[in-house]
């Protein structure tokens, strides 16, 4: 093997900060799931990378054909999150009649804390491993600026607002074949929530932003794709509920959701499919994985 190949398979140290293009071109060797490295099972939460939990069985039924597209939610009626009791779809998925794909979850959380939601999507950027633990079947890696990280790691930034305008840069496979994603984070009210009627227990905390995504092999027929991301959380008598949204579509352009599709253009139905399935999935593994890693990493945000 000569030294120019194996510069090209070295893995980076872990907390090294790549390049955006470094870290582009890394992209194909870490969307093959290769077991961890040395520096990465030292690490101290190596322990939690395992074989995914078990989804709820019912859910990945509802997710086996899709909702009725009439009764699904748009992202310009995203107050109506703020609404007490239930939407029509809480748990489905569809293409909508305008080509944009939709998804939507819904799951309660015994001992899962807003405090714990808001730790997790800023910890967890900050390293590999850290995302790869999330769910290790699916997800490769991921990038933040220095920025960003400077912005997670500063003390006196609120945990909560610690993401408002980053971007993370992941690789996971949410569909089929594995893509890289970016993300990028709002506020609430950037993303067009009410805030006059943003208040406990009607919401507890939220996380979401818009993001872009093609495939890692890509290639000048390759498609990159919009989409709105939207998870929000409320307090329910038992605990904490999560009422995950997606928009495959569009993006927010001027404060506003857009429809990016060219008239006539639909989302394919199985990309729309592979999104419901894996967000049950991921989740159902964060539910378990989030209270142990808390209750042993939880309130620190350290690189």
């Amino acid at each position: 093997m000569s030294q120019e190949t194996k510069t090209e398979e070295a893995m980076p140290e872990v907390n090294a900060q790549l390049s955006y293009r470094d870290w582009l071109a890394s992209t194909r060797m870490k969307a093959q799931l290769r077991p961890l490295t040395e520096q990465e099972l030292a690490r101290p939460y190596a322990k939690f990378y395992r074989e995914p939990a078990t989804p709820d069985p019912a859910a990945m039924a509802m997710m086996d054909k899709p909702c009725d597209s009439e009764k699904a939610l748009y992202p310009d009626q995203i107050n109506d999150l703020l609404d007490p009791g239930y939407l029509n779809v809480e748990t489905g998925w569809c293409v909508l009649p305008n080509g944009a794909g939709f998804v939507a979850y819904c799951e309660h959380y015994d001992d899962i804390t807003p405090a714990m939601i808001d730790w997790w999507f800023a910890w967890h950027c900050l390293e590999d491993l850290r995302y790869r633990i999330w769910y290790p079947t699916h997800h490769a890696g991921i990038l933040v600026s220095p920025d960003t990280r400077r912005r997670i790691l500063d003390p006196y930034i609120p945990v909560r607002e610690k993401n408002w305008g980053a971007t993370h840069h992941v690789t996971e496979n949410v569909g089929g074949v594995m893509e890289n994603i970016d993300i990028t984070f709002l506020s609430p009210q950037d993303f067009g929530f009410d805030m006059k009627r943003w208040k406990e227990p009607g919401v507890a905390t939220f996380a979401g932003g818009y993001g872009w995504r093609s495939p890692v092999e890509r290639s000048e027929q390759s498609i990159t794709s919009a989409a709105l991301m939207c998870h929000f959380f409320r307090i329910v008598p038992g605990g904490l509920e999560h009422r995950a949204r997606f928009w495959m579509g569009y993006r927010i352009s001027n404060g506003e959701p857009e429809l990016t599709l060219p008239q006539g253009v639909a989302i394919p139905a199985s990309s729309v499919q592979g999104l419901a399935y894996h967000t049950v999935s991921e989740f159902k593994n964060l539910s378990v994985l989030l209270p142990e890693l808390y209750r042993e990493f939880g309130g620190r945000m350290t690189a």
